[in-house]
């Protein structure tokens, strides 16, 4: 489908850059969006080179190869942090009985119960020895995932904590959000929009408190400064002056509060 001369779909395409270091594989996305050359370290696909879509083939690689060899070590690191990343996860063990979640920026031990055959699945948290612990009740009859189970429980906490960090923030900075809800992005915590609509991660209950509190006072900001410019950042540090810290534990977080409850 063609819209103005430009193809309206993403087109991917496996590649391969020849580098000093070796022959790195990537995919170059030609993306009608796309205004310029971007590289990213995507967390399941690696290397994503999204080019304009009236970029050719042979033009997009040429352009890819430039730029992968000029930062070949940075691309390397973070592909080696990649995996170390998700060898930590993976240990962690997700949502089964015996693996660890985090809950408030805390590990948990997951324990799955079978309750009776008129049971119904709930969630509890309950302090254990060592480390507290999320136990899975688990109706007999019950035939979703573990995960699917927690999942369900930690969206209700997450409406339940972030609503109340909006109702205490929001009279102190001035602001009325015009609606709040609530998804699974994969690229922000969250996001506020011109009409005064604010969104958030629900996996930022998984975070400590203080970056939870860190996002939405984030977010509260643009309904009073759209942008990042210095005003935005004064605002922001008015009423959370450590927000540098909690944006930072977000994003060297991210990878293990995405995959938390394991594959699925």
């Amino acid at each position: 489908m063609v819209r103005g001369g430009i193809i309206a779909n993403v087109i991917d395409l496996p590649a391969v850059a020849r580098l000093p270091g070796g022959e790195l594989p990537y995919t170059l996305r030609r993306s009608p969006r796309a205004r310029g050359l971007r590289v990213v370290i995507h967390p399941d696909r690696g290397v994503l080179v999204t080019v304009p879509a009236r970029t050719s083939r042979a033009d997009g690689e040429r352009r890819a190869l430039e730029f992968l060899r000029d930062r070949e070590p940075w691309v390397r690191r973070h592909l080696a942090r990649q995996v170390e990343d998700g060898a930590r996860l993976a240990a962690l063990g997700g949502a089964q009985d015996g693996g660890r979640v985090r809950f408030g920026g805390e590990l948990h031990r997951v324990r799955v119960v079978t309750g009776g055959a008129a049971a119904r699945s709930r969630v509890e948290r309950v302090g254990g020895e060592d480390e507290d612990e999320l136990v899975i009740h688990r109706g007999a009859r019950e035939r979703r995932a573990d995960r699917a189970i927690l999942e369900v429980w930690l969206r209700q906490r997450a409406k339940l904590m972030i609503a109340q960090a909006v109702a205490q923030h929001a009279p102190a900075m001035g602001v009325v959000p015009a609606a709040v809800t609530f998804r699974d992005p994969r690229s922000r915590w969250g996001s506020a929009s011109r009409q005064g609509r604010l969104s958030f991660s629900w996996r930022l209950i998984l975070a400590p408190p203080e970056a939870l509190d860190t996002v939405v006072i984030h977010e509260l900001a643009h309904l009073r400064v759209f942008g990042h410019g210095p005003a935005f950042w004064v605002l922001v540090a008015e009423h959370r002056p450590d927000h540098r810290t909690w944006r930072r534990w977000l994003h060297d977080h991210a990878t293990e509060l995405h995959g938390a409850l394991g594959p699925g």
